[in-house]
């Protein structure tokens, strides 16, 4: 195989390395909206049933965090 073969592989080998970036990056995009909107679903669901057991008298019992999440401890929110 010759230089130019050589050259024109590794030119389309990037082409369509390009190309499953590029979708790679629009599913995480979506992946990121997705868990978003169940954040915000989440967050929801926790103050309503915060609001209930206020109404009935009961204090709500905090539920331990899971894994790190530096910007909710270093107070950056």
């Amino acid at each position: 195989m010759g230089v130019g073969d050589k050259m024109w592989d590794a030119l389309t080998t990037v082409i369509k390395m390009n190309d499953k970036v590029e979708r790679m990056a629009g599913a995480m995009k979506s992946q990121q909206a997705k868990i978003e909107s169940l954040t915000e679903r989440v967050i929801r669901l926790e103050t309503l049933l915060e609001i209930a057991l206020a109404q009935q008298g009961a204090k709500p019992a905090r539920l331990k965090r899971i894994g790190r999440q530096p910007e909710a401890d270093a107070g950056g929110e």
